[in-house]
């Protein structure tokens, strides 16, 4: 099937679409209007009830224009036919009786043209199709930001969330990833600015911490206060910067565990 925008609003890609009536003038009518649209990339044109479910089998197409009543085999008859044994395309029922309205959109259709039907009628049906073959695609995953990090002649990308906690290092920053350190040649002001402040969090004027990874604030022996990260490294937090972290902890939804050191 051909990949649509996953975003209602967005324009589509090209869409291709069969034509299912036994009258040739009727898909003559059709195919005029479809041309006019440069979302339409293909038109195929089925003349029976057979026709057309050889076609949908075979081409996959996304958007049937369907014809009720035909000889043999109708378009009721088409889709009972394909039921469970293809992905069904968008389908707008189209027919010059209106008796059938009821049982088209219980049978799954989109959209139910009444011939004759004007310009403006057809152009809504051919928007809801285009609206209906966009929301049937899954939204892009959101790309993950990423760091580039050079090293011995080698690029490096490391994922910002991955990210545990980061130290000042003279004209560096080290950024600090499971077992892994990487250097990366940037200020941390610098840095920070391009952080997220709901997950990155400075708690030291040469630390940022991911809150993700902070397991627990304690104080040591003189009561200074330490952040307690998940694998158990222990870093200084400033007074200056305890209470920002504690209400930014509370925004991220987690709780800090304040245990005597």
């Amino acid at each position: 099937m051909t990949e649509h925008s996953a975003k209602i609003g967005e324009r589509p890609a090209k869409i291709r679409a069969l034509l299912v009536d036994d009258e040739p003038l009727a898909r003559s009518n059709l195919k005029f209007l479809l041309r006019r649209d440069p979302d339409i990339e293909a038109i195929a044109e089925a003349g029976s009830g057979a026709e057309a479910v050889a076609e949908i089998r075979g081409t996959r197409p996304d958007l049937v224009f369907l014809d009720v009543q035909m000889p043999e085999c109708g378009g009721f008859e088409v889709l009972e036919i394909l039921k469970g044994d293809v992905a069904l395309p968008v389908i707008v029922f189209v027919t010059a009786f209106d008796e059938y309205a009821l049982r088209a959109f219980d049978a799954g259709a989109l959209d139910y043209l009444l011939k004759p039907f004007d310009d403006a009628r057809f152009a809504l049906a051919l928007q809801r199709a285009k609206e209906k073959l966009a929301a049937r695609e899954p939204a892009a995953a959101p790309e993950v930001p990423r760091l580039t990090v050079r090293s011995a002649g080698h690029e490096i990308y490391v994922r910002i969330p991955d990210i545990d906690w980061v130290e000042a290092a003279d004209y560096y920053v080290c950024l600090h990833v499971g077992p892994k350190s990487h250097l990366l040649r940037r200020s941390m002001a610098e840095l920070e600015r391009d952080l997220d402040p709901h997950i990155f969090c400075r708690i030291h004027r040469s630390t940022i911490v991911n809150l993700r990874r902070v397991r627990a604030l304690q104080t040591d022996g003189v009561g200074e206060y330490e952040v307690i990260l998940d694998s158990g490294q222990k870093l200084r937090l400033s007074r200056r910067f305890r209470k920002d972290l504690q209400t930014r902890m509370r925004e991220f939804g987690g709780a800090l565990q304040n245990a005597a050191g």
